[in-house]
């Protein structure tokens, strides 16, 4: 048994080694946080003194020209201090001229020097043309901080820790085995003294002792079950997870396993990707949480029946020991259901059923697969439609494309038909000066006159080479609304494809129908990502200079996502940036995306780039981008999709 002092000091002992591979690792994290930021600030800083110092060649000029030019550079590089002052915080900034006179120069002490191993060193920065040199070091006292007190903070919990669990322990542990000391003693004494009592009250106290160590046991099992619980739950619809089907299928679907045979269902929830970028992320919770009790409930009328959220889109239900006509009925009772929620909702679909029957045998890989097709086939018919798969031999058949075959003729019903609707969602200007625009979303109509999934519709597009039609068949019909219906005092974005902008037929003749429509194409802003420009910059700067030349306008969407530098945007002058939705979300509250933002506005605004925000949700997020002058705010609390 140990003591108290050998408990406490093993116990300090092991939080000791817990300590340090936690220090290490915050060390770690925080070395790197600070790295970025002072890779981050060099760029900025290099950038904004480009911009801001005269470039002159001093050289061959004359002394009294020559003071004059020098003269100059001080007093700007006096407002690019006062500039770096507003945007950095320095331990050091010295900004003097190559031939060694200072400008400008500013020290601050450093708060935390014990931590000197995790700030990087100064920087110089040697700008030739303007015959300036910047010598600085950011100021990290902030980080520091931070890092100090989670530090004390972490080794201040440990040691209480440690010694509540040592005393807890010891009390306990000396309690029992006193209790078993005393016992063996009695036990011996009376032996001893050939007094046979050995009655079942003389083992109550070690029983006793044994309930308790086995309660205890007991204990851990729980807290390690409570564990397991969550690591196998998802979050947002309290469902099991990906990790726990896959666990259920090999430990039941087996030759002695409690499901020898049944039906796997996947339901793909059609909507979701259009809701987070149109409503926002808490409305796209929402709908992913209705359609998981719709679900339940529907699952409820089969016995054994389980529910596992496969990922974002996707439930997977297993129906054990049942045949294909059960699982037949269970789609149709999610079809009815989805259809009330389609009717209560301004959805254009709700979610999309494949089905197949499998048995102890049948590889999970090859399930997945084959209701994967199950599901596009089910897209291409009707609403909320279901379809089961009852041909397990596609895969093995290489000329058999049942899924992709369906999809072909869809898309190319709807390019042939143009059965294609356009809705309009604004983007609300944050001043009078401010030029935004409507962003024009597409929707497609298949065969049933019934609007197909509008993500799965551009997938399918894109897999099946179609994107570029598509593309081509959208500009036709806005150009064609915006003329017939006298829309030319508004302006419109239209979401194009990476694909297209690399397409030599389609540049030829997106340039002529632009030039024949100029007063049309003023009007329009054509929107990509920011990756699909990376992705060909020499192609990207041809389009974006075509429609230039013929007066479109060009927005780069999702930007921030990779961090294109600025240099890029300065080569391809795009008019509008659109900031992903990941910086935008929750901006209120967030002071790390409000400062990235803020520089990001500032830097644009340089450019003479309009900056843009979607998935504005609340009032507060709203009010913050408008004290970071963000020019224009897009949303579902702005405004809904309409006709056009």
């Amino acid at each position: 048994m140990y003591s108290y002092s050998q408990l406490l000091l093993r116990n300090l002992g092991l939080s000791l080694l817990f300590y340090i591979s936690i220090a290490v690792v915050f060390t770690l994290l925080f070395m790197e946080n600070i790295n970025q930021q002072q890779a981050f600030g060099k760029k900025s800083i290099r950038y904004l003194a480009e911009q801001t110092l005269i470039t002159i060649d001093t050289s061959n000029i004359d002394n009294n020209l020559k003071t004059n030019v020098i003269n100059n550079t001080e007093t700007t590089a006096k407002q690019l201090a006062q500039t770096l002052n507003n945007l950095f915080t320095f331990n050091v900034v010295d900004i003097s001229i190559i031939s060694g006179k200072k400008l400008f120069s500013q020290q601050n002490k450093n708060q935390y020097p014990y931590f000197d191993f995790m700030v990087p060193k100064p920087v110089n920065l040697i700008l030739k043309k303007q015959n300036v040199r910047i010598h600085f070091q950011l100021s990290f006292n902030k980080d520091l901080n931070l890092f100090q007190q989670l530090l004390l903070i972490f080794a201040l919990a440990m040691v209480i820790f440690c010694f509540i669990v040592t005393t807890l322990g010891n009390k306990r542990y000396q309690k029992l085995y006193k209790g078993i000391g005393e016992q063996i003693k009695k036990q011996f004494s009376q032996i001893l003294k050939n007094k046979k009592i050995y009655s079942d009250s003389t083992f109550d106290y070690l029983k006793e002792g044994i309930s308790e160590i086995k309660s205890l046991i007991e204990s851990q099992q729980k807290s390690s079950l409570i564990l397991e619980e969550k690591a196998f739950t998802d979050t947002i619809t309290g469902l099991n997870n990906r990790n726990k089907f896959v666990q259920y299928f090999e430990n039941n679907v087996t030759k002695d396993g409690d499901a020898k045979f049944g039906v796997l269902i996947i339901t793909r929830c059609s909507e979701l990707q259009s809701i987070n970028k149109i409503r926002g992320f808490n409305e796209g919770d929402r709908y992913i949480s209705k359609v998981a009790k719709i679900m339940q409930s529907a699952v409820m009328q089969f016995t054994g029946g389980q529910i596992f959220r496969m990922n974002s889109c996707d439930f997977a239900t297993i129906l054990p020991n049942r045949q294909l006509p059960d699982g037949e009925k269970y789609a149709k009772i999610l079809t009815d259901k989805f259809n009330e929620y389609k009717q209560a909702s301004d959805l254009d679909s709700i979610a999309y059923t494949g089905l197949i029957a499998f048995n102890w045998q049948s590889p999970l890989g090859e399930l997945l697969a084959l209701v994967d097709t199950a599901i596009s086939i089910a897209q291409t018919q009707n609403i909320n439609s279901w379809f089961a798969q009852k041909d397990a031999n596609i895969l093995k058949d290489p000329s058999a494309t049942y899924g992709n075959k369906n999809w072909r003729q869809e898309i190319e019903h709807v390019i042939e038909q143009k059965r294609v609707s356009l809705l309009v969602q604004p983007i609300q200007p944050n001043s009078r000066n401010s030029k935004v625009y409507g962003e024009i979303l597409a929707r497609f109509i298949n065969s049933n006159d019934e609007m197909l999934p509008t993500v799965s519709f551009i997938a399918m597009a894109e897999k099946l080479d179609k994107i570029v039609d598509i593309d081509r068949l959208i500009i036709e019909k806005a150009i064609e609304e915006i003329k017939n219906k006298n829309l030319l005092d508004k302006s419109f974005g239209l979401n194009i494809s990476s694909r297209s902008i690399s397409d030599e037929h389609f540049l030829i003749w997106l340039e002529r129908r632009l030039l024949k429509e100029h007063q049309v194409a003023s009007r329009l802003v054509f929107e990509i990502t920011e990756y699909g420009l990376q992705q060909n910059i020499r192609n990207s700067k041809r389009f974006i200079d075509l429609l230039h030349r013929s007066g479109a306008r060009i927005t780069v969407e999702r930007f921030g996502i990779s961090l294109t530098s600025f240099k890029f945007f300065k080569d391809l002058k795009p008019d509008f940036i659109k900031m992903d939705s990941t910086y935008t979300r929750d901006i209120d509250e967030d002071k790390n995306n409000q400062y990235f933002i803020r520089l990001m506005v500032d830097l644009a605004h340089r450019l003479s780039i309009n900056v843009l925000a979607e998935s504005v949700e609340t009032l507060e997020e709203k009010h913050t981008l408008e004290k970071l002058f963000i020019d224009g705010c897009q949303g579902y609390y702005i405004d809904k999709p309409m006709s056009l």
